[in-house]
């Protein structure tokens, strides 16, 4: 996205109703907005083409699909070499289980969101396929309470 790309309060308004409604026609979409359609669709447009609106995507609900338990989990690394590092990476970016991934400044260096069915799953997922990379030097499993907000 270049610096030069200005977002004013239409396109904040635009993003803004597409988080709520990914599926909304433009036309619905312009009326929300205040616009006709045709200057709506061209908004629409610049903001895909300018790389602010990187996708559309479903939001599925977790347990209709068998996977009702999350699990965040803080990862250290013993490794420093780059090699061990990347194969670690992409080892867990592989997992299926694995929703989100993240390399962290600071400790933990990674943030790993697991969703699995059911606390027997994860503990599957854990020993299983977790414990023993070589580059994993301490695991650390967090639970969800209550989850208050959520971006999809």
């Amino acid at each position: 996205m270049s610096n030069e790309f200005i977002i004013d309060a239409v396109d904040r308004e635009i993003l803004f109703q597409l988080r709520q409604d990914g599926r909304l026609s433009n036309v619905e979409l312009a009326r929300r907005v205040g616009l006709t359609p045709p200057p709506c669709l061209r908004r629409l447009r610049r903001l895909e083409e300018g790389g602010v609106i990187t996708g559309y995507r479903a939001i599925i609900n977790p347990e209709a699909v068998g996977r009702g338990l999350e699990v965040l989990v803080n990862v250290e690394v013993s490794a420093t070499d780059r090699e061990t590092v990347e194969a670690f990476e992409d080892t867990v970016a592989a997992y299926e289980e694995v929703v989100e991934f993240r390399r962290m400044y600071g400790r933990p260096d990674y943030f790993i969101r697991v969703a699995v069915a059911d606390h027997a799953a994860y503990e599957a997922f854990l020993t299983g396929r977790l414990y023993g990379l070589p580059a994993v030097l301490r695991l650390e499993s967090r639970l969800t309470m209550k989850k208050i907000k959520a971006d999809g």
